[in-house]
């Protein structure tokens, strides 16, 4: 079987959600099908070094456009993909972040992670709206299947871009990063980052709106200083200087550490170390953290939207997210309550089991064969 991907988001060096997705997803592909040969659409600045992060068995094709310009991505998406993948001659061209050429004489797969311009409007300019859901209704109607990682997701795409159910096929992610061989250890990384012997709260997250990390700053201040833990962000612009004035405004600067982007072998020591992981976030369309810390058997407390719960199941301690007072008594059951955080630790673990990326790639090569067919 010969797929094109469109690969034109990826960026050398950063690192997410969608990107996560493609490096493990076609990692697991490969390893199961010996046969398949993938052709991979890359910008023309990250082609070579994209290539060489996906493998020997991954081609690829650089256009002329690039994501770190909207208006060259979005001519990219338009007509440079397709274009490319007519003279490739794939057969099929798998778009795995949200946007796909719009036309071609190929079959289509599209995996659609979230509609957050849907949920989250007010985060968006009326035009980049009207620009998102144009170039997503654009994606979704050429395409012979669409895929998305959670049933949560399944009805906002149904619904929010009129796709048949039939269309559809949920496929859940895997975990998003292997855990590291050789984590410093707990006491070195408490030294670097003067965590003392205090119960640590961990949030791996970007510092994007919807992750929500100024309620979660505001949530602390609600703790009592005696039993108030050291809250530790990690991610892209965890480090930026309007959450260190938000915990300085909640009275709570020196119970804050915002790491920003770490090394995996440092975030494993986090993990391990952490009395909670806290996800916070208003909106996700599977929710990738969760189940990180399952699977590293982190107690989770996180926002009760549908697709966490579908996620996490019983495995995690709930709270509103537009409610500080929510997050800071959640926060409080888990630190305070050991047989809790046991529960937890348990639960996460085993239903993380369920979440593989061997099931998933298993699954998407059904859905190329069902959008060949």
């Amino acid at each position: 079987m010969r797929v094109g991907l469109d690969l034109l988001f990826l960026v050398p060096g950063e690192t997410g959600g969608r990107e996560t997705y493609v490096r493990e997803l076609v990692r697991a592909m490969l390893a199961q099908d010996p046969s398949l040969e993938l052709v991979a659409f890359t910008g023309s600045d990250a082609g070579p070094e994209i290539a060489a992060q996906l493998g020997e068995r991954v081609r690829a094709v650089a256009v002329a456009a690039s994501a770190r310009s909207r208006a060259r991505w979005a001519i990219g998406e338009l007509a440079l993909v397709g274009a490319a993948a007519r003279r490739e001659r794939v057969p099929l061209l798998h778009a795995p972040a949200n946007f796909a050429p719009p036309w071609g004489r190929f079959r289509r797969v599209v995996t659609m992670h979230d509609l957050q311009y849907r949920a989250l409007p007010e985060l968006l300019s009326p035009a980049a709206r009207a620009a998102t859901a144009a170039l997503l209704r654009l994606a979704v109607r050429g395409a012979e299947r669409v895929i998305v990682q959670s049933h949560a997701a399944a009805a906002e795409v149904a619904a929010g871009l009129g796709v048949p159910g039939e269309r559809i096929d949920v496929i859940p992610a895997g975990p998003g990063s292997t855990r590291a061989t050789s984590p410093p250890p707990a006491a070195q990384v408490r030294q670097r980052h003067a965590l003392g012997e205090r119960d640590v709260v961990l949030c791996p997250a970007s510092n994007l709106p919807h992750k929500n990390l100024p309620a979660l700053i505001d949530a602390l201040g609600l703790i009592a200083p005696p039993s108030r833990p050291l809250l530790v962000l990690c991610g892209r612009g965890t480090d930026a200087a309007q959450l260190r004035e938000r915990a300085r405004a909640a009275g709570v600067e020196d119970d804050l550490r915002g790491l920003g982007t770490v090394a995996a072998e440092e975030l494993d020591a986090l993990y391990a170390l952490a009395a909670c992981v806290a996800l916070p976030t208003r909106y996700e369309g599977f929710g990738l953290p969760v189940l990180e810390a399952m699977v590293r058997s982190a107690p989770v407390a996180c926002s009760d939207i549908p697709v966490l719960r579908e996620v996490a199941g019983g495995a995690a301690e709930y709270f509103e997210p537009t409610v500080p007072a929510s997050i800071a008594a959640a926060l409080a059951r888990v630190l305070a309550d050991e047989a809790l955080a046991a529960r937890l630790r348990a639960a996460g673990a085993q239903r993380a089991q369920a979440f593989t990326w061997e099931a998933a790639a298993r699954a998407t090569l059904e859905t190329y064969r069902r959008a060949l067919a």
